[in-house]
């Protein structure tokens, strides 16, 4: 196939007219018409990368806790948003249960959905005092005996694991969390270099008491962006790409399973979780937002759309940056 006029994202993060050669599935360079082949005029439209997703928990009525079957689910509903590449997240669960979760996800083999290319282990290593809507019967102290069984289970697929930095034996990583300006800059130069879910579960800025928000600029991290417009006011996302940079920001989903299905009753982590609109929380605390009902591809068109961040940006954190 040959796919022509169409404006190119590329290497240089820009948009550029020219033409895309297709052979056996794979876009190559500078290659020969031939006879016969399909030629698509994609004047006036834009072709992108593959989004890459490394936080979302579930869509379809699916969650990537419920196991092997819903993998598949959840491979197959992100590839028809344009997501090419998922690294789903887990909830706070005990380790058996996360046995399960483990043990699937070594054994899941792509039909023709999204990649699964890594785990993010979202607890249950964070913070009592900011579990959001993660379940604090499950809560458990950092623990590198129960992480290393936990990746060989997974045949090394765990590739992002959420840590309250202030908590015992858990200085490496940065989420849910409580800590203070230096013990977020403790974390960095102890190797973290990735900020969940930015803003949410963790203190804010102030001039006195800076946060680790500030303390993830000055050292360089990457940090995750939830635009589905509920998480995040659009000033926030606009301040946090022209402060941190595109190169810096990944742009998530945050989904829980109501992702591509009507408002109703869902569950989140063993939670009940009630979703109208964009918005989904939990049941019995209606204050508390309990991920997002919006999937990546969308997150990023709010951000264009709605929240004012360059195309070529949104498009950048949200492929090649989380790639």
């Amino acid at each position: 196939m040959i796919i022509k006029h169409a404006k190119i994202y590329t290497p240089r993060h820009t948009f550029e007219e020219g033409d895309l050669f297709i052979r056996e599935g794979r876009i190559v360079p500078f290659a020969q018409p031939e006879a016969g082949e399909e030629v698509l005029d994609a004047k006036g439209a834009y072709a992108l990368p593959g989004l890459v997703d490394i936080h979302f928990h579930g869509a379809m009525g699916k969650d990537f806790c419920d196991g092997t079957e819903a993998i598949q689910t959840l491979a197959d509903f992100e590839a028809s948003k344009g997501v090419l590449a998922i690294c789903p997240a887990t909830m706070t669960f005990s380790e058996e249960i996360l046995n399960g979760v483990m043990d699937a996800a070594a054994a899941h083999r792509n039909g023709k959905g999204a990649d699964l290319v890594g785990i993010n282990m979202e607890g249950p290593f964070i913070s009592p005092k900011k579990v959001g809507a993660q379940n604090p019967e499950y809560l458990h102290p950092a623990d590198v005996g129960m992480f290393r069984r936990l990746q060989k289970r997974a045949n090394g697929l765990i590739k992002l694991v959420d840590v309250a930095p202030e908590e015992p034996g858990a200085l490496e990583s940065i989420a849910h969390t409580c800590t203070s300006y230096d013990t977020a800059c403790a974390a960095f130069d102890a190797g973290a270099t990735h900020m969940t879910h930015l803003y949410n579960a963790m203190p804010g800025i102030t001039h006195r008491e800076p946060g680790p928000i500030i303390a993830a600029l000055e050292r360089g991290a990457e940090v995750e962006l939830i635009t589905d417009n509920v998480h995040i006011h659009p000033a926030m996302v606009r301040f946090t790409f022209r402060t941190f940079g595109d190169d810096h920001v990944i742009l998530i989903a945050d989904s829980m399973m109501a992702c591509g299905l009507p408002d109703g009753q869902y569950s989140l982590g063993g939670q009940a979780v009630t979703v109208k609109g964009p918005r989904a929380t939990l049941t019995e605390q209606p204050g508390t937002i309990a991920g997002s009902a919006t999937c990546l591809y969308d997150c990023m068109k709010r951000a264009v759309l709605e929240m004012g961040v360059p195309l070529e940006s949104a498009v950048r954190a949200a492929s090649e940056t989380p790639a």
